[in-house]
């Protein structure tokens, strides 16, 4: 996909240029050592016409949070921030929108810490990540980078080439996506996206400590509270799972997606008959700040 063209404005140090245009230095440790940060957030037209970033505060504490781990100088504070996505998604005319900011580091081939970093903040329309229908999902080969080696909470560039290795290997088997073990063989999340699954009228999902406490992963954990969804963060297996009524993934660019097997092995209850699509549904309303009611009876 074009995530840009010659009239594509994005925010750089300070200021709004053309992305076409941009420069960043080619020296950069961010470029060589997979050392930066990052965001993913989306911003949509609310039900009142609106533009209104999910979470924006949540978002770019995130990102200092991360950087901090990482330590990155971070010399911005979130409202400047929030102002300058604001901005920027309206000199691209865009209100339903996937966003990304980047702290970057700068021309630095040694590991000394560095006093200084950048950012730049981009937008660009973007559907759901994984689509729109269940997902065909695979265990991977690939495990989730271990804790005692990473700062694993915070949401780092180079922690993605895991990602995307396993996310390549899932499709070139001809499966939509994969899902990733943790070091001592529970399920911990997906390429890019938190896991719950739905079992006897209560959800599961696995707890903090080797998986992205994920901002979506967190307002289904308010929805659940909000609706009387029963709900539990422990550690599981992939073989607990394949017992599952209904699973799906979430974050904020895939949003809610329900799965439709793991492995090849299907999930029984038919999707439109679970909790999982309440949840689903109730987060559709929630970006959009519109009221919902679930249409289904909660068990």
């Amino acid at each position: 996909m074009a995530y840009y063209n010659d009239k594509t404005i994005l925010f750089l140090n300070g200021e709004f240029v053309k992305a076409a245009e941009a420069k960043m230095d080619f020296y950069s440790q961010s470029l060589h050592y997979g050392y930066s940060v990052f965001e993913g957030i989306r911003s949509y037209k609310t039900v009142n016409g609106e533009t209104r970033i999910f979470k924006a505060v949540e978002h770019y504490d995130r990102l200092q949070q991360s950087a901090d781990a990482l330590n990155m100088p971070y010399n911005w504070t979130t409202e400047e921030l929030i102002t300058a996505t604001y901005e920027t998604l309206k000199r691209n005319n865009l209100q339903d929108a996937y966003i990304r900011p980047v702290v970057y580091a700068p021309a630095n081939m040694s590991f000394v810490k560095n006093n200084e970093s950048f950012i730049t903040i981009e937008v660009w329309e973007m559907q759901p990540f994984l689509g729109d229908k269940l997902l065909r999902i695979v265990m991977s080969s690939f495990e989730r980078p271990n804790p005692k080696a990473f700062k694993i909470h915070a949401k780092a560039t180079g922690h993605y080439v895991n990602s995307i290795l396993a996310s390549q290997e899932a499709k070139g088997k001809g499966f939509d996506e994969a899902l990733l073990l943790d070091m001592n063989g529970h399920v911990a999340e997906g390429p890019g996206a938190n896991v719950f699954y739905e079992k006897d009228g209560k959800l599961f999902t696995p707890s903090l400590g080797n998986i992205l406490a994920g901002i979506t992963r967190a307002t289904v954990l308010e929805i659940c509270e909000e609706l009387g969804i029963p709900l539990e963060e422990k550690l599981f297996t992939a073989d607990e799972l394949k017992q599952a009524d209904a699973v799906f993934y979430c974050g904020t660019a895939a949003e809610v997606i329900g799965w439709e097997s793991l492995d090849d092995v299907k999930f029984p209850r038919p999707w439109k008959e679970t909790l999982s699509r309440i949840i689903q549904d109730a987060y559709k309303h929630r970006v959009i700040e519109k009221e919902y009611k679930p249409s289904l009876e909660l068990a």
